[in-house]
């Protein structure tokens, strides 16, 4: 992974660069970012750089046999961590060499990828995937042994969030004083989860959305696409590149959500309980990583509906939403006011929570429609 193919995030790429040439690097940094905003990329492409057999001044060489492993992200000296669970095939104590070969197709193909994406790859959208105790062993394990051919061994872990505390109550020690020549690249987009021990042993950097103007070129040569209608998406997508890209590509994703909600909403606004209960199975048999994407863009949906509401004609710019949502929203958005928008975002954030703590999803959501049946009409 190359700087210079990561859009965006220039400030960043100076820093990290910098602090590498000077050997000022940090041995556990943190990466924290909103989705989208490609720290994953990021820490591939430092990890990459500090490699490098022939460092350009702003980038790694792209050519030397380092960067060329790099390239498949087959380095022997570079490791990655990620959340996993069983499988058909993995039956017990999953730890992430043993999806390697998939993590390094998806991550080759979309460094921006989100976490339902990766359970998808694997074969575990049911299921909550975790950096388990297994994986700490692991990571002990691969750090006492010596580099192979890098001056360095790198480790990232992608969503450290996703540690459970046994694991991360085992790792304490060695992100504390990890064995010379070590890197830990933490890449996170949200710390909320994650052990307050584990946070303090690491240099936080902040990773910032994308800004318009990069995505914008990045749009262009990829696509072609230009425009008025390039800009909308582009500003629809608020900094988040992947979104950006799922939005040209019309992902079936994004529809099938669009869909959910509309026709959650118009049975509960209807009092359809019959409906709504069928509804809701076919939801359920959805994977729990899907269904918390679901209750994400119900959230969006019901911000931008209110804004729709208050917002005079003249200042819309505030306002994110896709040509079909904007048809659906003009006769919606009169229905989320002042009065029950609060408690419909907070029933949605607890439904939210209530599915990542892996409840039972047909209650959780018949619970959130009866609720809905009360709020849409006030």
């Amino acid at each position: 992974m190359l700087f210079r193919n990561i859009v965006g995030q220039k400030k960043i790429k100076t820093v990290l660069l910098r602090t590498i040439r000077e050997g000022r690097i940090s041995h556990a940094q943190l990466l924290l970012g909103p989705e989208g905003c490609g720290n994953l990329a990021l820490a591939i492409a430092c990890a990459q750089y500090l490699s490098c057999d022939n460092r350009e001044e702003e980038d790694s060489c792209g050519t030397c046999p380092s960067c060329m492993k790099y390239e498949k992200l087959i380095h022997p000296d570079l490791h990655f961590v990620y959340p996993v669970s069983t499988t058909r095939t993995v039956t017990k104590d999953p730890v992430s060499s043993d999806f390697i070969n998939e993590w390094r197709m998806m991550v080759m193909e979309n460094p921006y990828m989100r976490l339902n994406q990766w359970y998808e790859a694997i074969g575990i959208e049911n299921k909550q995937g975790t950096i388990n105790k297994s994986e700490s062993y692991e990571i002990i394990r691969i750090l006492n042994l010596k580099t192979f051919e890098s001056e360095f061994k790198v480790m990232i872990i992608w969503m450290p969030e996703k540690m459970n505390h046994v694991a991360a109550n085992k790792l304490l020690k060695i992100l504390e004083e990890p064995p010379p020549k070590t890197l830990f690249l933490l890449v996170s987009e949200d710390t909320d989860k994650m052990l307050p021990t584990i946070l303090s042993r690491a240099q936080l950097i902040k990773i910032p959305k994308v800004d318009d103007e990069s995505i914008i070129e990045a749009l262009k040569q990829k696509t072609g696409l230009t425009g008025d209608g390039l800009n909308d998406i582009v500003r629809l997508a608020n900094g988040n590149y992947l979104l950006a890209r799922e939005l040209i590509e019309e992902s079936e994703e994004n529809t099938i959500n669009f869909n959910h909600f509309t026709l959650m909403m118009r049975l509960s606004y209807g009092r359809k309980i019959h409906e709504l209960i069928a509804w809701i199975d076919q939801l359920a048999g959805n994977g729990r990583e899907k269904q918390k994407q679901f209750l994400r863009y119900s959230l969006r949906l019901i911000r931008e509906n209110y804004m729709l509401n208050i917002i005079p004609d003249g200042k819309r710019e505030m306002i994110f939403l896709t040509g079909k949502e904007t048809g659906f929203s003009r006769r919606f958005s009169p229905y989320i006011n002042e009065k029950n928008v609060n408690q419909i975002a907070e029933e949605m954030n607890t439904a939210y929570n209530h599915i990542a703590a892996n409840a039972n999803s047909r209650i959780v959501f018949l619970d959130l429609c009866l609720r809905l049946i009360k709020l849409i009409k006030m």
